[in-house]
C-alpha cells in the first residue's frame, strides 16, 4: 500500500491570517459526489473554519464545487462537514479553543491511501502588526536571494 499524499488544497490564508501553535490531521465525512469533487481538486478552504457542537467537529464555510454528473445526488456545496477525530482530540481543542481564545482553522485537504483527510490547526490570530512583519520578512529574504543569485552569475 503506497503512502501517498495527493494535496487536493491549501489554506494560505491561514498562514497569512494566523501563527500555526500545533496541527492534527482528521477524517472527514463526506458523500459520494463530494468526494468525487474533491478529488477533481474542487475545493476551497479559504475562509473555513472549525467548530465543535455536541461533542462532534464540524468544517464549516469549506466550499466543494457540485460534481458535475451528480445531477440530484449533490449535496449544499457550503453544507458543515463533520470531521472524523478521536473524542479526546475533539475535546483538548475545544477546549484549548475556548480558554486561550484560539481558533480552530483548516489548513489543508488531502487524499490518503484513498481516503480524504483534513490538517486542522490550531491557531493564535495575527495582528496588523505580526501580519506586517511577515511580509516584511519575506520581502526582505526575497531581496536577499536576488542579490545572491546576481552576484554568483
Amino acid at each position: 500500500m503506497s503512502h501517498e499524499k495527493q494535496i487536493i488544497a491549501n489554506n494560505k490564508k491561514a498562514y497569512h491570517d494566523y501563527f500555526v501553535l500545533e496541527t492534527y490531521e482528521a477524517g472527514i465525512e463526506l458523500f459520494g459526489t463530494e468526494i468525487k469533487s474533491v478529488r477533481n481538486g474542487r475545493v476551497n478552504l479559504k475562509d473555513s473554519f472549525c467548530s465543535v457542537d455536541d461533542g462532534e467537529m464540524f468544517a464549516i464555510g469549506m466550499h466543494i464545487s457540485p460534481y458535475e454528473m451528480g445531477n440530484r445526488f449533490n449535496r449544499d456545496p457550503m453544507r458543515k462537514k463533520r470531521l472524523l477525530l478521536h473524542k479526546k482530540e475533539i475535546m483538548k481543542l475545544f477546549g484549548q479553543s475556548q480558554q486561550q481564545g484560539l481558533s480552530i482553522i483548516p489548513l489543508s485537504l488531502y487524499i490518503l491511501n484513498g481516503r480524504a483527510k483534513m490538517e486542522i490547526g490550531l491557531c493564535k490570530g495575527k495582528k496588523l502588526y505580526d501580519k506586517r512583519a511577515t511580509q516584511a520578512k519575506k520581502d526582505s529574504d526575497r531581496a536577499i536571494e536576488r542579490t545572491l543569485k546576481e552576484n554568483y552569475r
